[in-house]
């Protein structure tokens, strides 16, 4: 260990207290993503007098399957005064917290090199479980607490940032979603001469209405087993666009660098916006060779996940990747331009979470097929109603996906703040 360092184990201490009592009842599990997450355990029947207590600024970590899943679990609770968490998990507290500030503390657990040399450490049993005497010998530097409170500050400022973003994004999220429900669930689109010329020529006051709300007509589609606007239809998924995948790409083609390759995973989370960690490569050479025969993603094609977590989608913004057939549905070739907002925001809807439960296969894990997807029936606006909405939907994704791009240079900020932690001893005084 470096002279400048200190173990984590002259810091923290660990806490068992049991909830005899039953006074506790908000039960967390806790996440391979460092955070604490409502449990979904079932605990009928279950003595949950056995159960820890945690208390705020105490901390859970899972010293097992370290080197398996190569994290390292431990979370910092902050969000609540008490809560119970499974006896499985070690509790433990900073000292004194004059000295080590807990967040401090957290944010060094959070660090890549933190979870990479825990992976080495682990080497117990066959999953690789990490001992708790070589976590508390694992080294962190500790300058002066007015020092670790800055470095904290800076931090939560990016922390709360990208929060707020993904609170407005939700919310964007929210308004489109509600968008869609009430022109193409409640019928309620704005008339227009465009939309429904003969509801204007006879009624000119009518334009810039509600459609069924003013008294448009409807009328009951066979196939989707409903009533619809006059003049609209019932088509087939695969009717918008072409439906494909990729050529498969083999583990052995991996490359250290070269352009990224996604999987469900990855197309997963560039939905949400936030950065993919570990990312796979294929050589720039392969790439080229599968691009040409192949074609890839382009600008407004969309990706939707097909294998374990069904039904994500994400509406492509960038170009230069690949991705794995099977595991991902790809839209393309769209008939117009603007169908592809139509079908992302269906995406996003109650109606397709329907129409994914209806083709759903596998019992030991969900997928889902090109063949079933593209077959499923969806109504069909007219032209002009998917052209208005598709406009209105696209300002909303251009918000979202704004705040996204933000995010990603917030989350590289974060990054770097983090990898700076090993270098404050060069700069301030640390604790001896």
């Amino acid at each position: 260990m470096k002279s400048n360092y200190r173990k984590i184990g002259d810091f923290i201490q660990l806490v068992d207290e049991r909830n005899k009592e039953l006074k506790v009842t908000k039960l967390l599990g806790l996440s391979i993503s460092k955070q604490f997450i409502p449990s979904v355990a079932n605990t009928i029947g279950t003595n949950m007098k056995n159960y820890k207590i945690i208390r705020k600024n105490q901390f859970a970590c899972s010293t097992m399957q370290v080197r398996r899943d190569k994290k390292m679990p431990v979370a910092l609770l902050q969000d609540f005064d008490e809560a119970i968490i499974s006896q499985a998990y070690p509790v433990f507290e900073v000292v004194d917290e004059t000295i080590l500030n807990p967040e401090y503390l957290m944010m060094w657990f959070s660090r890549s090199e933190f979870d990479r040399h825990a992976c080495f450490l682990a080497v117990g049993g066959v999953r690789g479980s990490l001992e708790w005497e070589d976590f508390l010998e694992m080294p962190i530097p500790v300058p002066s607490i007015e020092k670790q409170r800055e470095i904290v500050k800076e931090y939560n400022t990016i922390v709360n940032r990208i929060k707020l973003n993904e609170t407005l994004n939700q919310k964007l999220e929210d308004t489109a979603q509600a968008l869609y429900k009430h022109w193409f669930v409640d019928f309620e689109f704005p008339i227009t001469k465009e939309s429904c010329p003969e509801l204007v020529s006879g009624s000119p006051e009518l334009e810039g209405k509600l459609y069924k709300s003013s008294g448009g007509k409807m009328v009951y589609n066979e196939e989707l087993d409903a009533e619809i606007p006059l003049g609209w239809e019932a088509k087939p998924i695969n009717y918008f666009s072409k439906i494909g995948s990729s050529k498969r790409v083999f583990q052995s083609e991996y490359k250290e660098k070269g352009i990224p390759f996604y999987r469900g995973k990855e197309i997963s989370i560039k939905k949400s916006g936030k950065p993919i960690e570990d990312i796979l490569y294929i050589s720039e050479e392969r790439y080229l060779e599968l691009k040409e025969k192949y074609g890839k993603p382009i600008k407004g094609d969309i990706l939707l996940t097909a294998v374990g977590t069904i039904g994500s989608s994400y509406l492509v913004e960038i170009e230069e990747f690949y991705f794995k057939d099977g595991n991902v549905i790809w839209f393309k070739n769209f008939k117009e331009d603007f169908y592809n907002n139509f079908i992302y925001a269906f995406m996003q809807s109650e109606n397709f979470n329907e129409v994914i439960d209806n083709i759903t296969i596998g019992s030991t894990q969900s997928a889902i097929t090109m063949n079933a997807l593209g077959n499923q029936v969806i109504i069909k606006p007219s032209e002009k109603v998917i052209k208005d909405f598709s406009e209105l939907y696209g300002k909303i994704h251009k918000s979202i996906s704004i705040k996204n791009k933000l995010n990603l240079e917030l989350y590289s900020l974060k990054g770097l703040l983090l990898s700076k932690m090993s270098k404050v001893e060069r700069d301030c005084q640390l604790v001896k």
